[in-house]
């Protein structure tokens, strides 16, 4: 069987005689001749049909059928690519006898997101969806690359467990052979141990929030790029390394992905060597100052502090991205290292990207005591966290990491209206299929 060639090659065959596969993603039947367009996972050719048999032969096949063709590569600067196949032999693979439910060679799917999400196992196949998820997919590998060059041990961790991450009501519970358990809010308290093993680990995986809520911006579960380091300063080394990892995973994106990003018309952003920072008390100020609005002395930015920082800081130094540091320690976990100079704020961060917060991480406490006493402090039973604990009563060094939502990541850099446009099949407040 002659090898098949992906419709992205196409150009490099012209005067050969080609064999192509995939799906019949157009028909446009005219009086003399007629034009197929046939997409596979590389993008999409056309298809020159003037021999009627052949052409009757398509009767009744609706748009998705699988097809395998064969025919003569042509220099046509009509076509797309510059080429075209003339001359062809088609063979029906997977006949489709009625209408797919939605549109995919229009060049926007023409439905609602809630239909959209419905038929996801047909919307996915649209080129624009294909490109959202291939710089997806390429971010991840950059994530990847960047770390284990960086020394970083991957590891992947329980997504079943016996207490909840952090404080608060948004887990969900199940029923483990008759004892509680949840699902992982995050990979914390194992990369945390696992530093004391090798001292740099990172994880891609799942993670599940219970926050009864239908935003724009949320969704129950999402990939979750974690890593954890030891040996720190403090957050500042975090964030050193998270700046490595975002130019990582832009770098693989136009290195892995460049059909994606030229078909989005993506202007990739360029990470500065050192992002700019800002207290977060002064950021408040600075809020305060310039519009009016007092917001002096909340423990957090709400999101139109967001988008206004986000401004400030493209304004003040042409960046996309802004750290926010020393958040108040009430607003962070029990396991955040404070800040030695200023108690009651911490040695943690934010980082906004193009008006949203992308990725929060900071230093964790590393002394068994300090654990002790936070847990004491919030009224939380050690006991509960024993298996933690005991990585710490047996030394720790000072460490710290961060996580980034991928799909947040994702439908920010693409500007897409809704997170559940970078999710492949979202699972919110009224959503569990497909």
């Amino acid at each position: 069987m002659q090898d098949r060639v992906w419709t992205i090659h196409l150009g490099q065959h012209t005067g050969e005689r080609v064999v192509l596969a995939g799906w019949l993603h157009r028909l446009r039947r005219l009086s003399g001749v007629s034009f197929l367009i046939l997409r596979d996972r590389t993008g999409t050719a056309q298809v020159v049909i003037e021999d009627p048999a052949i052409l009757a032969a398509l009767d009744g096949c609706q748009h998705e059928t699988v097809l395998r063709i064969m025919g003569d590569a042509v220099q046509e600067a009509q076509a797309p690519g510059g080429v075209e196949v003339r001359n062809p032999t088609i063979e029906i693979v997977t006949p489709v006898a009625e209408p797919p439910p939605l549109e995919l060679f229009r060049p926007n799917l023409q439905a609602q997101l809630p239909t959209v999400l419905d038929h996801a196992a047909v919307a996915l196949r649209h080129p624009r969806n294909q490109a959202i998820f291939r710089l997806a997919s390429a971010a991840m590998a950059g994530y990847r690359r960047t770390l284990r060059a960086a020394g970083f041990t991957e590891i992947q961790t329980p997504k079943i467990v016996a207490s909840a991450t952090e404080s608060g009501a948004n887990v969900f519970a199940i029923d483990y052979f008759g004892r509680p358990a949840y699902l992982a809010q995050s990979p914390q308290f194992y990369k945390q141990m696992m530093v004391g093993v090798f001292e740099r680990v990172f994880e891609v995986g799942p993670v599940f929030r219970a926050e009864p809520h239908a935003t724009a911006r949320h969704v129950n579960e999402y990939v979750s790029l974690d890593f954890e380091m030891g040996f720190i300063d403090d957050h500042h080394d975090v964030m050193a390394m998270l700046t490595c990892a975002l130019e990582g995973m832009i770098a693989a994106m136009r290195e892995a992905a460049p059909d994606a990003v030229a078909y989005l018309k993506l202007a990739l952003p360029q990470v500065p060597a050192v992002i700019p920072e800002i207290q977060f008390a002064d950021a408040l100020d600075l809020i305060w100052r310039e519009t009016g609005e007092d917001a002096r002395g909340e423990p957090d930015l709400a999101p139109a502090h967001e988008r206004f920082l986000s401004a400030w800081a493209q304004r003040e130094y042409g960046s996309d991205f802004l750290f926010v540091v020393g958040y108040p320690m009430v607003k962070r976990p029990f396991y955040t290292h404070p800040d030695p100079a200023r108690p009651a704020y911490s040695n943690s961060f934010d980082l906004l990207f193009r008006g949203l917060e992308l990725v929060t991480g900071g230093q964790r406490l590393h002394l068994y005591a300090d654990y002790l006493a936070a847990l004491e402090a919030r009224r939380m039973t050690p006991d509960s966290f024993a298996g933690y604990l005991e990585a710490f009563r047996y030394g720790m060094p000072p460490h710290g990491g961060c996580a980034i939502g991928l799909e947040r990541w994702i439908a920010q850099l693409v500007g897409l209206d809704n997170i559940r446009e970078a999710t492949l099949f979202p699972r919110d407040l009224n959503r569990l299929t497909p």
